[in-house]
């Protein structure tokens, strides 16, 4: 099982924002569509950063209310790791258990091209072993 496999049964759309914006309109975001991410991207939708809700959570920790008019650049990741269609789902269990983050943006030719997060990785996980197991059920059956 590939991430190819998980974009095509989810889609590609991913929401982004810009690093320049506010810090309190990219809350305003994550909230509305309850999400636990956004990828920052420039124009071209180059991956600049992600902004998670731990970044949120740590500066307001340490800043206060004061934070909320920070541009995102100030407060998000700006190392992203990354995967690509061809990655597998166990690949990117490791990536994302190493790393200690629920959300991994999907590259394509230098641009974002998705993303998967942990939920996606243990429905389709799920999705395997229900399977697996009624094959093997249906091998006994037949034995």
């Amino acid at each position: 099982m590939t991430v190819k496999s998980i974009l095509e049964a989810k889609g590609h759309d991913v929401f982004t924002y810009g690093p320049n914006e506010k810090l309190a309109d990219a809350i305003k975001l994550l909230a509305e569509h309850r999400i636990g991410a956004l990828v920052i991207t420039n124009g071209d939708r180059k991956i600049v950063g992600i902004l998670s809700e731990r970044d949120v959570v740590r500066v307001l920790a340490d800043q206060g209310a004061a934070a909320l008019e920070q541009p995102v650049r100030a407060v998000m990741t700006p190392k992203v790791n990354i995967c690509n269609e061809n990655h597998t789902v166990n690949e990117i269990m490791e990536i994302m258990t190493n790393g200690r983050f629920r959300h991994l943006p999907v590259e394509k030719d230098g641009r974002l091209d998705g993303i998967v997060s942990i939920g996606d990785v243990v429905k389709r996980r799920i999705e395997d072993v229900e399977r697996e197991a009624e094959e093997i059920r249906a091998y006994i059956a037949t034995a």
